[in-house]
């Protein structure tokens, strides 16, 4: 696999991208990088839409071929390229040329509102937040000169979408557990897509974030002279200021998102593409999710495997997940990996019935401190519909389990990645594991391919570990059961704590009554 490439500057042989979020970062003086980053992401997307319609306008300007006659200002001829119109007033010239006013703020708010105006797909999706008392005119006009810069060092068209992207995951680090909650890591995106290869069809995801899934499936397809346009895409969110950086990210990436939905009341009470049938499913749920309102839910048509427990959505969301898929459908996703084991609430009886369906088709075991938002241990599962559909080897009777936990590297104390060698280590084993050419032997301590019978004299238990060959104790882990157990010790010592100060308080008591 190909190295990513990335932009470097002849200055200190520095990507540029981190050279841009470097000198953001110093004006952010103390904005705090939750609200920081809708301010910058906001700006970098504004010029992206203005740089997309001013190439355009110049093109309708000078009227030569299918262009004569043209009108500039005319909206439709935007709309029939898919181009956003941008009205005077919203152009990056005209802000540029007023950065250094003390009412620049107040400009970007009217230029959003102007934008969201010309274009009803991305109404209630921009940020007008620039006209706020926290935010410094000056420093406000530092950002717009420095990403003024972009254009004019970059000839990659694409740079803009490189930037956002990048931005994105270092507010995530900056912000990090809350970034978790808008961002999933990009080498776990990156391996969930390798593994699924979305080439054609429909690619769901049902708490997209800020779609992520979607940028890396878009990229897959074009680094594999694929055709961007054989695949669409669908989406929900329930977090409306997470939707709106999604609508952005895809929106600077050139990917129809008209699909991708907002509602407040989630996936599960609120689904918003009821009658969807999806190629691929790829996800990164909430882990362990205790408030998912699985009480109100009790007789769901989407529990074909068992109804799963009020307190834990895990088995919730991969029925959701299933439910989704059309016949010859693939999902990959991410879950807390106390689900491989669990039996609380009757998980273990839905994971009988998952395992003896032959849905199951692949576990990976992940390493710690992969995740922002977590340090719960955390795995990938892989859904395959039909395992005899011919497209693949006939492997229904068969599950793969590769043990990852060992792999990545760490890039800061708290943060782990998979490195694009990882990647590919892992990717090419399952490949080969399901390709009927493919050269796939077990290999002690990484992977190992068993049977469903081997599955079910462990009864059911998927932890990796038990069938590659490592020593199972920490594989065995069960977070949630840990917790419980921990919660009863430390309220068991309140009591005796609260037992020997009553103790105490009555013998000083007698003690004084006494003298």
């Amino acid at each position: 696999m190909a190295k990513r490439k990335e932009a470097v500057s002849d200055k200190n042989n520095e990507p540029i991208e981190k050279q841009l979020w470097k000198a953001a970062d110093k004006l952010r003086k103390n904005i705090d990088a939750a609200e920081y980053k809708h301010i910058v992401l906001g700006l970098i997307f504004l010029k992206y839409i203005s740089d997309s319609f001013e190439r355009h306008y110049e093109l309708l300007k000078k009227g030569e071929g299918e262009y004569e006659g043209a009108d500039p200002e005319d909206r439709d001829e935007y709309k029939a390229e898919n181009i956003f119109f941008v009205p005077p007033s919203a152009r990056w010239s005209y802000l540029q040329k007023r950065a250094k006013l003390p009412e620049i703020g107040k400009d970007i708010d009217s230029a959003m509102d102007a934008i969201e105006r010309d274009n009803p797909s991305l109404k209630d999706v921009l940020p007008k937040v620039y006209a706020r008392g926290n935010i410094d005119p000056t420093n406000l006009g530092g950002l717009i000169d420095l990403i003024s810069n972009i254009s004019i060092t970059q000839k990659d068209g694409d740079f803009l979408g490189k930037v956002f992207e990048y931005f994105l995951g270092q507010f995530a680090l900056a912000e990090g557990k809350k970034g978790g909650q808008f961002y999933t890591p990009r080498s776990v995106v990156q391996l969930l897509v390798e593994m699924l290869e979305p080439y054609k069809g429909r690619v769901f995801d049902p708490c997209c974030g800020s779609g992520g899934m979607f940028v890396q499936s878009e990229k897959f397809v074009e680094s594999h002279q694929g055709n961007v346009n054989d695949i669409s895409i669908y989406g929900q969110e329930s977090n409306l200021t997470t939707w709106r950086l999604c609508k952005m990210n895809l929106a600077i990436r050139g990917i129809d998102s008209s699909q991708v939905k907002w509602n407040n009341e989630g996936s599960f009470l609120n689904n918003a593409h009821k009658d969807l049938k999806a190629d691929f499913v790829i996800a990164n749920p909430p882990f362990n999710d205790s408030d998912w309102s699985g009480e109100l839910l009790r007789k769901d048509a989407r529990w074909q495997y068992g109804i799963p427990p009020v307190n834990n959505a895990n088995y919730a969301w991969i029925q959701h997940f299933i439910y989704h898929l059309a016949p010859n459908g693939q999902a990959g996703f991410v879950l807390a990996k106390g689900a491989l084991t669990s039996k609380t609430s009757g998980e273990g009886e839905i994971r009988k019935a998952l395992v003896e369906a032959r849905l199951i088709d692949c576990i990976v075991n992940l390493p710690s401190k992969l995740f922002l938002n977590t340090q719960i241990p955390a795995s990938l599962w892989f859904i395959n519909r039909n395992k005899s559909n011919g497209k693949f080897r006939n492997r229904k009777d068969e599950i793969l389990f590769i043990d990852a936990r060992n792999m990545g590297h760490l890039i800061n104390r708290r943060t782990r990645e998979f490195s694009e060698e990882d990647i590919q280590k892992i990717a090419s084993t399952f490949h080969n594991w399901r390709n009927p050419d493919g050269k796939y032997e077990d290999i002690k301590g990484f992977c190992k391919s068993a049977t469903i019978e081997e599955v079910a004299a462990l009864d059911y238990v998927l932890t990796p570990g038990r069938y590659v060959g490592l020593p199972d104790e920490e594989d065995d882990f069960d977070f949630n059961e840990r917790f419980t157990k921990l919660k009863a010790e430390f309220e068991e010592q309140l009591k005796e704590e609260e037992r020997l100060n009553k103790l105490i308080k009555e013998n000083l008591e007698k003690i004084i009554l006494k003298n």
